[in-house]
């Protein structure tokens, strides 16, 4: 509870008139003695540092500052019972000062807003490269080979320094498959050496052979996702395309667990594996893992080609209600990146949930993450999240693939600050109907990728919605009058 204490403290306290004022101050930049050197940091990571127990020392201005805001943390921590043990030892990870210093900025620049507008994404999911080495049926990449156009190592690094500036925290590598690229960890290791939080999603192919994830570990990387679409390795091989691939990716997770890398297995839901579902969590158990993240199906890329396993609403409704459970009952944590299911979980369990890439609940970072599930609030295409595709091209998620800019004419802040699309994304009242006047509009706002899927309008309503029921049928009886 101590980071959800922290948040809902500093949201309190910057609603006052006299606290906004100490905003600029936050997030200023300044000099300080840090372990006895000079170094030039934002104010908020002085507060937080200092917090921790850290020997920083910065001006008088700034000490002011620090004591306001560490009463505000500990206020914060006794009303809502928090655990200052568990902060403090996020305050540690620069990867957490990186995401609350976003909010900082956002509530500086934008007030308290809802969901919580911020100057830069929390995440980017880099689609590192085309390649890869397995065919998956559903890949919204159409990943095969190396695109002629992709960044080269140069430009790469250009990039991690222009994601830096931003003050973008966390970067999942994806492709195509990202490990097997030769810049895989030449970038891992820049991403990681300025305190931004690695994470890579992959089929495990690389990752089955321990020796290369204890080296990804050395490196910088955090979290593992590690791709499994059934407990049948015979379904799961035909999926992915390649025999063998479901024996690879289970002892991708095996080496993960034993070498204490944070990991989670991904699986795609579907209706070729929806009566899986036990099965599944049964085999996360049996491999020691105890986080299982259930992507929504977005008929993109290849997965055109499949739209007929997309689930009903009912599918989809009855599902997120089981998994919720299923998390209360079994030793997991259990998502999906279906933003009906912060609806679902407050419904079922009193709790909103995070919907995006994150890492596991006990690491620091996704700590903050999962305390802040409210206040960024469901679908954060174009508003905490964004993608980069491997040519440098910019999208507001790896499923909707509308390009607002590339990162080789313009720096990734004037992008995110200018596009026309994010801002539209960022504003839920430019939804279309049902979403824009659903009660569940804010900790939801529906799946911006399945609405252009599906109706070319990325604020369109989301079909895979119950409460969107009667879209779905009306794509049903276009498809009958077609066929």
């Amino acid at each position: 509870m101590g980071m959800n204490g922290i948040l809902t403290g500093i949201r309190m306290a910057f609603n006052n008139p006299i606290m906004k004022k100490i905003l600029s101050d936050v997030v200023r930049e300044v000099e300080c003695n840090y372990n006895g050197e000079k170094v030039r940091m934002k104010v908020s990571d002085y507060v937080m540092l200092k917090y921790a127990g850290e020997k920083v020392n910065c001006g008088i201005r700034e000490e002011i500052v620090y004591k306001t805001l560490a009463g505000v943390f500990d206020l914060s921590l006794r009303i809502f019972k928090g655990n200052r043990e568990e902060v403090v030892e996020a305050f540690r990870d620069p990867a957490v000062r990186r995401g609350l210093t976003l909010v900082f900025e956002g509530l500086a620049k934008y007030g308290v807003t809802v969901p919580q507008r911020l100057p830069a994404p929390f995440l980017i999911v880099w689609n590192f490269t085309n390649m890869c080495n397995l065919r998956c049926k559903h890949c919204y990449q159409r990943a095969d080979k190396p695109l002629p156009d992709e960044l080269t190592l140069e430009e790469k690094l250009a990039v991690v320094e222009d994601l830096d500036r931003a003050g973008v925290a966390a970067v999942a590598l994806s492709g195509g498959e990202p490990t097997i690229h030769p810049h895989f960890f030449r970038i891992v290791e820049e991403l990681s050496s300025r305190g931004i939080y690695v994470a890579v999603a992959t089929n495990g192919w690389l990752f089955s052979e321990k020796k290369y994830l204890a080296k990804a570990k050395e490196k910088g990387v955090r979290y593992v996702e590690v791709s499994v679409d059934s407990a049948d390795p015979r379904k799961h091989d035909d999926f992915r395309g390649v025999p063998g691939s479901w024996k690879k990716a289970v002892q991708a997770l095996r080496n993960a667990v034993e070498l204490k890398v944070n990991h989670a297995m991904a699986v795609t839901i579907t209706r070729n594996n929806l009566d899986e579902v036990d099965d599944i969590l049964n085999l996360a158990e049996e491999l020691g893992i105890w986080r299982v993240v259930f992507f929504n199906f977005v008929p993109v890329g290849r997965g055109k080609e499949i739209i007929d396993l997309d689930l009903t609403p009912e599918e989809r409704e009855g599902f997120m209600r089981k998994i919720a459970k299923e998390m209360v009952r079994r030793k997991l944590e259990i998502y999906t990146t279906a933003p009906q299911y912060s609806r679902v979980t407050m419904e079922v369990l009193g709790i909103t949930t995070p919907t995006h890439f994150s890492a596991p609940i006990n690491s620091g970072y996704n700590k903050l993450v999962s305390a802040l599930a409210e206040f960024i609030g469901g679908c954060g295409a174009g508003r905490i999240y964004a993608a980069l595709e491997p040519n440098g091209d910019v999208t507001p998620c790896v499923f909707l693939p509308i390009v607002v800019g590339n990162v080789r004419r313009k720096s990734f802040r004037e992008i995110w600050e200018t596009s026309d699309l994010f801002l539209k994304l960022r504003d839920r009242s430019n939804l279309a109907e049902n979403c824009k006047s659903c009660p569940y509009r804010e900790v939801c706002g529906g799946c911006r990728a399945r609405a252009y899927a599906y109706f070319n309008d990325p604020l369109g309503p989301d079909p895979g919605c119950i409460i969107n029921k009667k879209w779905f049928e009306s794509l049903k009886r276009e498809a009958a009058i077609a066929q």
